[in-house]
């Protein structure tokens, strides 16, 4: 979708044009923000990442990026917008969608998916793996890391040898900066409350700052961080064997929802698990290739 359609006013796909002119303020705060305004950031969101974004999201878009247009030293999203649609503020236009993107997570977040990963599906692919076979589990809009870390986490409780083994983990996200967090694997005190006392006292050793936790190089080495725009081209083929992509799926339309779910499909071997987020839903052609196996669980069933 071209950012210039949302100047006629257009809305996103599978929404109604909204009603009112382009130039009503939605926000009259420090940074006034028009209708216009909202559609030109919503229109070049969607067309980088897939993400939609209406006027139910305008108090969010305003305070995420208001405080971006004030540390540049701009003096309205109008400005803002130019800024971000140019050439020369393609630097300025990734900013923004990082600014966007929803990062909230938590280690062992939907506990019941571990869960399920530990008792159901990893003795079967650590098996494998001591056999000599391959396996490879993707954790797609990884944010800052915890749930990566918590599958490896999960991982090494069941196989601490897996190091010597063909067993490696794909981490993705968006976001270079999460992509950066994730890589260093530093947390604070409130980030690993989650994660049991045992689990703790084994894998994560005092950062350099007080109050700071690091990974153990054993969980970093077991997986790849890597940048990654779902909207775009996949530089990998796989086959993976498992696959979390948890509260990522739901920021997208319908029609992009179904593609995603599809490519999904392609990419899991037959036999390999979905994991996705509990609002989420599987639609399109893709339905027809999972059995449902537990809360928002699902296991492909074979064929393309």
């Amino acid at each position: 979708m071209s950012s210039s359609l949302a100047l006629k006013g257009l809305a996103l796909p599978g929404t109604e044009s909204p009603a009112g002119s382009p130039d009503d303020l939605l926000s009259d705060g420090e940074f006034p923000m028009t209708r216009r305004d909202l559609q030109e950031v919503a229109s070049m969101i969607y067309e980088d990442a897939g993400i939609y974004l209406n006027e139910t999201k305008a108090s969010l878009v305003y305070s995420r990026l208001a405080k971006r247009i004030r540390k540049i030293g701009l003096k309205s999203f109008r400005s803002y917008c130019q800024l971000v649609a140019s050439e020369s503020g393609a630097q300025e236009r990734r900013q923004m969608l990082s600014l966007m993107t929803t990062n909230f997570t938590r280690f062992f977040r939907e506990e019941h998916h571990f869960d399920h990963l530990r008792d159901t599906v990893l003795p079967g692919l650590i098996k494998r793996a001591k056999s000599g076979g391959r396996v490879r589990i993707w954790s797609a809009g990884c944010s800052q890391g915890q749930e990566p870390y918590t599958i490896a986490l999960t991982v090494l409780s069941m196989f601490p040898e897996v190091e010597r083994y063909d067993f490696k983990m794909l981490a993705t996200d968006i976001d270079p900066m999460v992509i950066a967090h994730a890589q260093a694997g530093i947390y604070d005190t409130a980030a690993i409350e989650t994660v049991s006392p045992s689990m703790r006292k084994q894998w994560f050793k005092p950062a350099d700052r007080d109050g700071e936790w690091v990974v153990d190089p054993a969980l970093r080495r077991l997986i790849s961080f890597r940048e990654l725009n779902l909207m775009g081209n996949w530089p990998f083929k796989g086959p993976f064997d498992v696959l979390f992509c948890r509260n990522v799926v739901i920021y997208f339309d319908e029609p992009t929802q179904a593609r995603i779910w599809s490519r999904y499909s392609d990419m899991l071997a037959d036999g390999g698990w979905l994991y996705i987020g509990h609002s989420e839903r599987l639609s399109g052609d893709a339905k027809e290739h999972f059995r449902t196996a537990g809360i928002t669980t699902f296991e492909k069933t074979g064929g393309n």
